[in-house]
This record gives C-alpha cells, structure tokens and sequence, in this order.
C-alpha cells in the first residue's frame, strides 16, 4: 500500500508538470516611467515560447497601432500622469488580458516666482474663503463650512459685504465661477453644484458631478467650466449641461502634485491653490505639466503682523484676475487682508 501512495504522487508530479509546461503565461513588460514627449515600447511575453495568434494593445481603453508583440506609444499624446496599458492576446481558441500602466512625468522643472506686493485690502476675517473671482469691478467670494458657507458680492478697497446668501446648512460651500451672468457655485462631498442669477443672487437650478471625487476649485475658459476635486486631476465639464467630460493629471518633473483647490484661468495658464500650502501651481490645461511654482509663504508672515493664524488650514486659498488692468489678487481663509500682488519669475 506503501509503494502504491508513492506511485499515485509520483504520477500526479509528473501530471501537474506535464500540465504547468503546457499552460501560457504572459508577462507584460514595460517602463514604470517615462517622460512626457518620449516614445516607449511595451511588450507582451509568452514565457513558454508558445505561438499566438494576435495581440492587441490598448492604452487609456483605445487601441493603439501594433506589430508582433510589441507596440510603441508616443506620450506626447498621452500627457502627463498614469495612464492604463492593455494587452489582449489571442492564442489556441482562447484570449488573455495583461493589466498595467505607465507613469509619464514633466520633462522641465517648473520655473521658481516669488511676488512683490502692490496694494493690500481688508478682507472679511470670519470667511473661510473657498472661491474668489473678479468681475466689471468687484470681487465674487463664496465661503465654507457647514452653517457657514456664503455667496457674496465685495467692495474691493474697502471689503464691504455689498450682497449675500447663505448656502443650505446641510452643505459644505465650495469654489465658484461666473459665467454668462451666472454664478456657479460646487459644494464640497454632495457632488452637487447650483447655478445662480448674478444680479439677484437667486438660485436658479442645481447639477451633479458623477466622476470626480469631489468638488474644490472651479473657474471657466471659452468652452468648458474647469474643476478641481482635491486630487491632482483637473475636469473639464461642459459649460452648458455642466456634464464632466475629460480631466487632466497634474505632474511636475519628479512627483504628482494633488490636493489641487481654487483656480483661476491667467493669460491661458491655470492657476491654483494647494490646500494647505502657501503656493500657487501654475499649469499647463493642456497637458497637465506643472510650469512654474509660486512661493507666496512670505504672505503668511505678512499676515502674522496683524493677526495670529492659529489654525492649520488658515493657508493661502482664493485667487483673482482682472484681466482688463492686469492685476491678481490673492487671499487666505479668515485672512484679514486682500493682496494685489505681482508674481517675479526667478
């Protein structure tokens, strides 16, 4: 009884090995890096040598042009940030589907601004300021927190309230836009957005976001509003039916920069507050590359001078362009001032 275990086991070994030599295994290799407008190959190995048939390779869900096992992918038209990579191989009667991605990263570090400062304003010290937006010679703030959060018009040389709402209590207020004499204004994890007159202040219709996150920063170009959800992806929603349509990922040369919140479009750059940093990214709406980096810190300690931060997030957040005098503005939550500042290439 003995001898026959061991010959059942020994035929069993001989089975699983015989099965192992004819079984496929695929490994799809490719770079874990890249850099933006750089070509990179990927390839899909049999590790047996065993024929296939055909394979197909898709990245980002779109199947891309391809010879024997390999493929070539230009990442100039894929931008900046992770991107899925698929190899579908046909073989024997059957397919196998090999999962990964690619890491493209800015090819240029971002240039270095400093500020110098033009003019200073008071600035409501109670706002949690959100959202900041300039418009025929007025600044648009929206606020946050729950119970807190507000849709105001200000007097800029003098921060009067000169108009008001407040936001349902059940909200947590976000970042606004104008446009076409609407103001739109996100909430923050309701995924919800609401739409108001810009003279009466009157809510007029509300909207979801589906796909991003969350919502953070919003401003607009001639098409589409521009949405910020807290991660390093930047929406791209139609400005009609405020339907998300693509995003962007923003990188810089070594590293994903996330926690993106209020934006502003400047001279066809984005620019945007990190929450809880004193910096201003610069980007690219393009291609999602980080170009330049604004270290507006010294703010924090001009503020110092009259007025003691003492929460972490009492950072930097609220920029605003008047496009036809050139001057940006910035501010800060429960800042008490407004900044006209200059940024200073390095």
């Amino acid at each position: 009884m003995k001898n026959y275990s061991i010959l059942i086991s020994f035929l069993a070994i001989l089975f699983l090995t015989a099965s192992c030599s004819n079984a496929y295994k695929f490994s799809l290799e490719k770079p874990k890096k890249a850099i933006l407008n750089e070509s990179v190959t990927v390839k899909l190995i049999e590790k047996n040598d065993k024929p296939i048939e055909k394979i197909q390779f898709y990245v980002n869900g779109k199947e891309i042009p391809s010879e024997g096992n390999s493929a070539t992918i230009n990442t100039t038209n894929l931008g900046v940030g992770k991107h899925a990579i698929n190899a579908l191989a046909f073989y024997d009667g059957k397919t196998k589907k090999e999962n990964g991605f690619i890491e493209v990263f800015a090819n240029s570090k971002p240039a270095i601004y400093t500020y110098k400062i033009i003019n200073e304003y008071p600035h409501d010290i109670k706002a949690y300021t959100q959202g900041l937006e300039y418009h025929n010679g007025f600044l648009y703030e929206t606020t946050g927190r729950r119970g807190q959060s507000t849709l105001r018009k200000l007097d800029i040389k003098t921060g009067k309230v000169l108009q008001e709402i407040a936001l349902d209590k059940k909200y947590f207020g976000e970042g606004m836009t104008i446009v076409n004499n609407k103001i739109i204004w996100l909430t923050w994890e309701n995924k919800k957005g609401f739409v108001y007159d810009l003279e009466t202040f009157k809510q007029e219709k509300e909207f979801a976001y589906n796909k991003s996150k969350e919502g953070w920063g919003l401003t607009h170009n001639e098409t589409d509003l521009i949405k910020s959800d807290g991660t390093n992806k930047i929406w791209f929603l139609d400005k009609e039916n405020y339907k998300e349509k693509r995003f962007i990922q923003v990188y810089a040369h070594d590293r994903a920069i996330d926690q993106l919140n209020e934006l502003e479009l400047i001279d066809g750059k984005l620019y945007a507050n990190m929450y809880q940093k004193n910096t201003i990214i610069v980007i690219n709406p393009k291609t999602g590359v980080v170009e330049g980096l604004g270290d507006l810190r010294g703010l924090e300690k001009e503020m110092a001078k009259t007025q003691k931060l003492v929460a972490n997030d009492e950072v930097l957040n609220g920029i605003a362009y008047d496009t036809e005098n050139k001057r940006l503005f910035v501010t800060g939550k429960h800042w008490g001032k407004l900044f006209e500042i200059e940024l200073i290439k390095q």
